[in-house]
């Protein structure tokens, strides 16, 4: 049978028609047409967190820490009197979120962000360099009202110095104003899942993000509709394992060694096109390439994903003698299941895998 934390980390489906919810001693709770809709699970191929109702967050740090670098690093602004341009992402602290409840996103972000400035004199060609400092970009104040500050090394360019604190600073609002768009468009795709009742106008979100039209009050979600991509992930992992290169390659391809370590009923036909079935149905999928002791590709999904949406896998394996280095790309993830996707790779395959090959004797044949 499927560990418990298994079927946490993989097995949370929903199907269309009539939908039951039932408590832990089986009495019902809501169905179709009855009860509070914050229970109701719609006709949808993802039902967590079902009509946006249950408080969830997403930490934004990193990706803000990225996209920050991206739109202030090269801001460029020139004049009769020379050029100035932002070289340096010197310092960034701070973090970033962003909650979803009851359908409504709640974005939490404070920064102190300081940037490096370089400037060259058109007529002398001399060359000066100084620093930005934005002290409380934050949710409390509006991006104008944000106090930006200017300052130069020791020597003339002044002129230099003026620049930046008229023009340069008009450009570094134009890019945290950008930033704080793409904070709740960008990276909030996939947070308010669709019901069926707002497939209509999310088609036209979708349809305005990928031609870039972008507007503060957009908030875009995830679609799992035939024809309309979702936003995805890729995930890379990397583990070392104390096997041979072939005895560690023969346990993906194996029925009796992949039922040893996920300890359920597995569906293994290594073969291009063969079929995977793992963890009593909870992952699905199709073999793509088998090289032996090398790589393999694979169709791969858990039941939980919006209907019919696979990722590919790629296993590559790296002869190191005794031991042999296991490379993962997992693409293709929707973004929604990063982590769960990440923890059933960490947990119900590679960290079992060591538990097996710890035993006396793994049979391989």
């Amino acid at each position: 049978m499927l560990s418990s934390a298994a079927h946490a980390q993989c097995s949370q489906s929903s199907k269309s028609g009539a939908v039951h919810v039932s408590r832990a001693d089986g009495s019902a709770m809501a169905k179709w047409g009855q009860g509070d809709p914050r229970w109701i699970v719609e006709e949808r191929a993802d039902a967590t967190n079902v009509n946006n109702w249950h408080w969830t967050e997403r930490d934004a740090t990193s990706w803000s820490r990225s996209k920050l670098e991206e739109l202030l690093v090269g801001i460029a602004v020139g004049n009769e009197a020379g050029s100035c341009e932002i070289s340096d992402l010197k310092q960034v602290e701070g973090e970033a979120s962003c909650n979803s409840r009851k359908g409504k996103l709640i974005f939490f972000y404070e920064w102190n962000i300081k940037l490096s400035w370089k400037g060259t004199m058109k007529e002398s060609g001399e060359k000066h360099e100084g620093s930005v400092e934005i002290p409380n970009l934050s949710e409390e104040n509006e991006v104008d009202d944000t106090e930006i500050s200017v300052s130069k090394k020791k020597g003339d360019g002044d002129v230099l110095k003026d620049l930046m604190r008229t023009e340069g600073t008009s450009k570094v609002r134009e890019a945290l104003r950008d930033y704080l768009k793409l904070l709740k468009t960008e990276f909030t795709l996939g947070m308010i899942l669709p019901t069926k009742t707002s497939a209509g106008p999310e088609l036209a979100v979708k349809k305005k993000l990928s031609e870039n039209n972008v507007q503060d009050s957009v908030l875009p979600i995830s679609l799992d509709t035939v024809g309309v991509k979702i936003p995805t992930v890729k995930i890379l992992l990397k583990e070392t394992f104390d096997s041979p290169v072939e005895e560690l390659y023969s346990i993906f391809i194996t029925k009796e060694l992949v039922q040893k370590f996920s300890k359920s009923r597995a569906v293994i036909e290594a073969k291009r096109g063969g079929k995977l079935q793992m963890f009593d149905g909870c992952i699905t999928g199709e073999y793509i390439e088998l090289l032996p002791s090398q790589r393999i590709v694979m169709k791969w999904r858990c039941r939980n994903w919006p209907h019919e949406h696979y990722a590919t896998v790629a296993l590559n394996f790296k002869d190191q003698a005794t031991q042999t280095e296991l490379q993962l790309e997992c693409k293709g993830v929707p973004v929604c299941n990063e982590d769960s996707t990440r923890q059933c790779w960490q947990k119900q395959h590679f960290e079992e895998i060591r538990v097996l090959l710890q035993q006396p004797k793994v049979n391989t044949e």
